[in-house]
């Protein structure tokens, strides 16, 4: 099953928080070959302004070079991701990001690998893999 990574999931990987390991193993069946993992550049977009707020631009651009070694695949947003997008933010209690995420994985009949509780409000559309 295709999963999509949201900016929390990636931030407790990169900050060894709790779910981290749920994370980790996530990547290791990616980077086998046994599931594909997608990212809305919108989320990194996220994961990356909060990086650049605690570590500043130096140290986030080396992080931003591990990051791209992952097994994950960025998606940059079209049309019909950014109408889904809306429609959720139109009708849900959700930060814009985290409907692009949403959005991701209902088009893409994904499971939503994330920590953030927000995204309870979409958890009878689409799949939740909850990593806390």
């Amino acid at each position: 099953m295709v999963k999509i990574i949201d900016a929390c999931a990636l931030m407790a990987y990169l900050e060894k928080e709790e779910g981290y390991e749920k994370v980790k193993n996530l990547f290791i069946k990616a980077a086998e070959g046994d599931s594909d993992l997608l990212m809305t550049t919108i989320n990194l977009g996220e994961v990356l302004y909060v990086l650049l707020r605690e570590y500043g631009q130096e140290e986030t651009a080396k992080i931003l070079k591990v990051i791209e070694t992952f097994p994950i695949e960025f998606i940059s947003v079209d049309l019909e991701i950014t109408k889904q997008a809306a429609i959720y933010k139109a009708h849900k209690k959700m930060s814009y990001a985290d409907c692009f995420a949403a959005a991701l994985a209902k088009l893409k009949k994904g499971e939503l690998v994330t920590s953030d509780k927000e995204l309870k409000e979409v958890e009878e559309e689409i799949k939740i893999f909850w990593i806390r």
